[in-house]
């Protein structure tokens, strides 16, 4: 297969991969046109036989529950969110990332927990205690995060029989996008009980705003565990009650993930906890959550317990803070490896010249210096297949009723020549990990969401919003395509032809910060192959005069 044919290739295989993704993306089953309200959607999830051990049986205490009617709402307010909190179940139901800004608004904040997806993070008791369903009363306390404070507590208490009190208390902290969500109880009834908490993450199967026309991004549940570590789940496996996960360990963690953003339930390490997930009866929303049993709780005493949610963007550094393996939310998938150290340049790089667009600049400069000898003997045989290509097809017109001697005549001027027509696939193996792997690090960090570089270019993970980088890469494709041999079969000529304008559509949709990279590799491809090939078609010319 010479070299032509072995981009004929990658470039139907990229093309494929584009229209799978793409049809992935457009056949997600729909959201239904009406589900329940979220303060009444589901009742509180059972523990498994594992996580009763030791429980002590008593009478239910039966907490009240909620109606859509009863709901009120409050927010709160730090350096980094605008939480709003329901009275039913205290949950949160609403959670404004203050830093980042939404994908259709410039002008409003993205919003993480909200109503178009149903999308909320709840938590309860069982045994009958007050759960996700029950109302609360805040206690009275500051909606904002106070000057020089750093830290702001929210508690919320709801009403049971027996004597027994529930609390349910929310710490925000000051430059943390972490909430602690902790249950207190005081027994102050005539018997011991050992109840459960669960916290869960509630979301539709819908993919959020901002997804590139041409890839989705995973939208779904992901658990982590030591013994399996990073496991994402569908949604269709999860309705189908097909998911496979490591449902019961003392690490690990629970997460909601989308493209960019994160929450994640993290219960603390060494405690036995269960994983589940379950898809809501008559609507297209679904929960995940983890069940941590409750240590006993003697009558007069107090019980408490608690977990970690994180609720923003996928910075990998704070990621790695919460919790171990948290980072790998930002999925590179099998080229981890590779995309791992180069995401770790690019941050290294805009560290020194703040600024993401200049830092991919520099950082394919670096890529394309890295593989210059192999992008030399790539060019430097195509130079020499295009000095051959006259004479490749005169054999063609002169062999043509006998492939056999056509092949044996082709093989001989190739060794007489010394050309390999091999030569430039090798180089461009090589280097397609690493491509493929700056791609996805370019789609999947969200330090480029928002990220302006110069001029028109306000945001590296939208697309260009006059198509000018896209219509740059088409022009430098175009160009590349002429300093190539020029394939002897027409049918292969015209589609060679074809591929800038094929590939130059596609880019059309496709985050800005990506086409930079295209047009910055192509042109500096371009000038490397026209060195080289100017420097071949010299020497042939030296050749071949009669008066050298």
């Amino acid at each position: 297969m010479d070299t032509r044919r072995l981009i004929l290739v990658l470039i139907f295989t990229f093309s494929s991969f584009m229209l799978w993704e793409n049809w992935q993306k457009y056949n997600q089953p729909k959201p239904a046109e009406a589900v329940a309200a979220n303060a009444a959607a589901g009742a509180a999830p059972t523990p498994s036989a594992a996580l009763h051990a030791g429980s002590v049986p008593g009478a239910p205490v039966v907490a009240p529950a909620a109606t859509v009617a009863t709901a009120e709402t409050f927010t709160i307010t730090t350096d980094l969110v605008k939480a709003t909190i329901s009275s039913v179940g205290g949950d949160l139901v609403e959670l404004e990332l203050l830093k980042y800004k939404a994908h259709e608004d410039k002008e409003k904040t993205f919003q993480l927990f909200e109503a178009t997806h149903k999308y909320a993070a709840q938590s309860g008791l069982t045994d009958g205690l007050p759960s996700h369903r029950s109302v609360f009363k805040r206690v009275a306390g500051p909606s904002s995060l106070a000057e020089g404070s750093d830290e702001l507590k929210v508690r919320l208490e709801a009403a049971t029989t027996d004597g027994i009190k529930v609390a349910k208390i929310l710490t925000f902290k000051r430059a943390s996008y972490s909430i602690d969500v902790a249950w207190e109880i005081s027994n102050g009834s005539e018997k011991a009980i050992a109840p459960h908490a669960y916290f869960q993450l509630q979301r539709d199967n819908v993919s959020p705003a901002g997804e590139t026309k041409m890839v989705s991004t995973f939208t779904g549940p992901a658990v982590y565990t030591e013994a399996d570590k990073y496991q994402k789940i569908s949604f269709d496996d999860i309705a189908g009650n097909k998911a496979k996960f490591n449902k019961t360990a003392d690490n690990g963690w629970l997460a909601m993930v989308q493209h960019y953003f994160v929450a994640a339930l993290v219960p603390k390490d060494k405690t036995p906890h269960e994983f589940y997930m379950r898809k809501l009866d008559g609507s297209d929303v679904f929960q995940a959550g983890v069940i941590v049993p409750i240590a006993e709780v003697a009558p007069g005493a107090k019980g408490e317990t608690s977990v970690t949610l994180y609720a923003g963007p996928q910075e990998q550094s704070a990621l790695k803070q919460v919790a171990p393996g948290l980072d790998l939310v930002v999925d590179y998938g099998w080229l981890t490896m590779v995309a791992a150290p180069i995401f770790w340049a690019l941050q290294a790089i805009h560290s020194l010249v703040g600024n993401w667009g200049w830092a991919i600049v520099v950082l394919t400069i670096i890529i394309k210096a890295i593989f210059f000898p192999l992008s030399a003997a790539s060019y430097k045989s195509m130079a020499k297949m295009k000095v051959l290509t006259p004479r490749l097809m005169q054999l063609k017109e002169r062999f043509a009723d006998d492939k056999q001697r056509l092949n044996q005549e082709m093989m001989k001027m190739y060794q007489t020549e010394k050309v390999n027509p091999l030569g430039g696939c090798l180089p461009i193996l090589v280097q397609i990990p690493v491509f493929i792997s700056l791609y996805w690090v370019l789609l999947g960090a969200v330090e480029m969401r928002d990220a302006p570089w110069i001029l028109w270019i306000k945001d590296l993970a939208s697309a260009d919003p006059f198509f000018i980088l896209p219509v740059i890469m088409m022009a430098s494709m175009f160009l590349q395509t002429k300093l190539n041999p020029t394939p002897p079969d027409p049918i292969q000529a015209k589609v060679m032809m074809a591929m800038p304008l094929i590939f130059g559509v596609m880019f059309f949709w496709f985050p800005a910060g990506l086409v930079l990279y295209w047009v910055v590799n192509n042109v500096l491809s371009i000038a490397q192959q026209w060195h080289i090939t100017r420097a071949i078609d010299a020497g042939g010319k030296a050749a071949n005069d009669p008066k050298a």
